[in-house]
């Protein structure tokens, strides 16, 4: 059976993945930090028919990293779709944020993505075959006060969109996914309050997960759920980074 790794793969649109995809009828390695959501998440996925492995880690540090990577690169149980969907962020400011966290965040959102992906390419390629899926962001587009987390989800993007050229031609796919507001733990997560989370910005996981796989399937490289996201995208695109950097600061400052 195909199998697919994903990481935060117990809530929000990690967990939204794992769902969909052992409905498929793909095994599944599910990566996360709480052995025991893990099990449990597991549980349910077995029970359309496929298999399910916990393979608990952080990736945040270098030895959690180290041991999906292994798993990556497992030539006697191939990945063919890796979702890299681990993410965080936090509430302080760059400037009042604890250095540490900072680059605890960085090495989950960044380096987990560059080296997972350099994990499970080689033998993608090698076979012919296969998918990478990075989670990024609509802030990646765009600038604000939480610079590290828009500066992160930008580099996911440009990262993978240099990907899916290196690999045209293989038979292998990179896309990045781009979603706005969805809900999730993620921001509770974070300490944010964002309100009720009701309203025509605020997507299901489900629905993203949706729209990511058939954007894959039609071998795009950026999936931007929802045609108002789509065309917020194409707003940003169309705005001076002066007035854009102006406008997100009014936002930050209207949200403070």
């Amino acid at each position: 059976m195909p199998t697919a790794l994903i990481t935060g793969a117990t809530a929000g649109i990690g967990a939204a993945f794992a769902a969909r995809l052992a409905r498929d009828g793909r095994d599944l390695v599910l990566v996360a930090r709480d052995g025991d959501r893990l099990e449990a998440a597991a549980a349910r996925h077995r029970e359309h028919g496929v298999s399910a492995q916990v393979l608990v880690a952080d990736l945040a540090t270098v030895e959690g990293r180290a041991r999906v990577a292994d798993r990556l690169a497992d030539p006697a149980a191939p990945v063919d779709l890796l979702v890299n969907n681990a993410g965080a962020t936090q509430r302080r400011p760059f400037l009042e944020a604890d250095p540490a966290l900072l680059q605890g965040q960085h090495d989950l959102n960044v380096t987990a993505v560059l080296q997972l992906t350099r994990a499970a390419l080689p033998g993608m390629v090698q076979r012919g075959r296969g998918a990478v899926v990075n989670v990024a962001s609509m802030l990646g587009f765009a600038t604000g006060s939480r610079s590290t987390y828009t500066a992160e989800k930008a580099w996911v993007t440009v990262f993978t969109e240099g990907i899916a050229a290196t690999l045209a031609g293989t038979g292998v796919r990179a896309l990045v996914l781009c979603p706005g507001f969805v809900r999730t733990e993620f921001h509770e997560r974070a300490g944010l309050d964002v309100g009720a989370r009701r309203g025509l910005m605020w997507l299901d996981a489900e629905r993203v997960v949706e729209e990511c796989l058939a954007d894959l399937a039609r071998g795009k490289v950026v999936s931007v759920p929802s045609p108002q996201y789509k065309a917020f995208a194409t707003l940003i695109d169309l705005l001076p980074r002066p007035l854009l950097r102006r406008l997100m600061a009014a936002v930050e400052r209207g949200r403070r």
